[in-house]
C-alpha cells in the first residue's frame, strides 16, 4: 500500500510540473488533475489503483507529445518559410 502511495504521489507531482506549459493553462489543468486525483482518492481496490496508475503514465507520455510537437514546429516555422 505505501508503494503505491508513493507512486501516486510521484505521478501528481510529475502532472503538476507538466501543466506549468499546458496550452489551457497551468491553473485550469492542476485543477483538473486535482480533481482527477480527488474522485480516485476513496480507491482501496490494488487493481483498480494500478489502473489508473498506468492512465496517469500515459498522459504524461501524451503531454510530452504534445509539448515535443509544439517544439518541432516552433522550430520549423522559424527555419522554414512557408511561403
Amino acid at each position: 500500500m505505501s508503494s503505491s502511495r508513493s507512486r501516486v504521489l510521484d505521478l501528481y507531482k510529475r502532472l503538476q510540473y507538466l501543466g506549468r506549459d499546458y496550452p489551457g493553462g497551468p491553473e485550469k489543468f492542476r485543477q483538473k488533475c486535482y480533481n482527477a486525483f480527488k474522485r480516485q482518492s476513496a480507491e482501496r481496490d490494488p487493481e483498480k489503483i494500478e489502473k489508473a496508475i498506468n492512465l496517469g503514465e500515459y498522459v504524461i507520455k501524451e503531454i510530452e507529445a504534445l509539448y515535443s510537437l509544439r517544439k518541432y514546429r516552433a522550430m520549423k516555422k522559424r527555419y522554414y518559410d512557408e511561403n
